[in-house]
């Protein structure tokens, strides 16, 4: 059993250098998340994804294939704008717990992404998602299992994505999430432990 929807687990110590490599990797080319019928557009745009580590066998392979997260691969490989964001891989680095999938995910003003489950995303099934928010606003409504995740800029949330979740953009910014999938081992399991006893 999973121990909760969501937890908190950390912020960010320097949050101005990681926005100073965000604008950097926003002049890379994203492109729309495959899964239409999973979001709705708004007024500026829908959903858009930048991969930054993929499974192995796609590292040669077109953006799209590398922008997928559930793969059955077993090797995982850093994509050359990652390797770019010292910021970025030192926070990774800092994750003590082998990571497969890594990619910047733009949710528009106005734009929803649907209620859906990623099946076997979880704590209990030996996979976390994390996400950490690097540009967000005040109307963004992120929603586990009917309850809103309260997330700030900085901050690293575990989500438990094998629940039903969505999230709608009401705000006039566009909302960039580093989204983190990792395989559960005994660090990250206690981590997500502590933090839901802080909390």
């Amino acid at each position: 059993m999973d121990i909760c929807s969501f937890a908190l687990l950390d912020q960010v110590s320097d949050p101005l250098s990681l926005q100073q490599e965000l604008a950097a990797l926003l002049r890379q080319n994203w492109l729309p998340h495959v899964n239409h019928s999973d979001y709705s557009e708004g007024h500026q745009g829908g959903w858009d994804v930048l991969p930054l580590r993929c499974a192995a066998e796609y590292q040669a392979a077109h953006p799209i294939l590398q922008a997928f997260a559930i793969t059955a691969g077993e090797h995982w490989q850093n994509l050359p704008c990652l390797d770019s964001s010292p910021i970025l891989l030192s926070l990774l680095q800092s994750l003590t717990c082998p990571i497969k999938s890594v990619r910047l995910m733009r949710l528009y003003p106005g734009a929803e992404i649907k209620p859906h489950r990623d099946i076997g995303l979880c704590l209990a099934q030996g996979e976390a998602r994390l996400h950490l928010p690097l540009q967000t606003n005040d109307a963004l409504n992120f929603y586990v299992d009917g309850k809103r995740v309260p997330m700030l800029a900085g901050e690293l949330w575990y989500i438990n994505a094998d629940q039903v979740h969505w999230v709608e953009n009401k705000g006039q910014e566009a909302r960039i999430n580093l989204v983190i999938d990792c395989e559960v081992n005994t660090w990250l399991r206690e981590w997500l432990y502590a933090a839901k006893i802080r909390a």
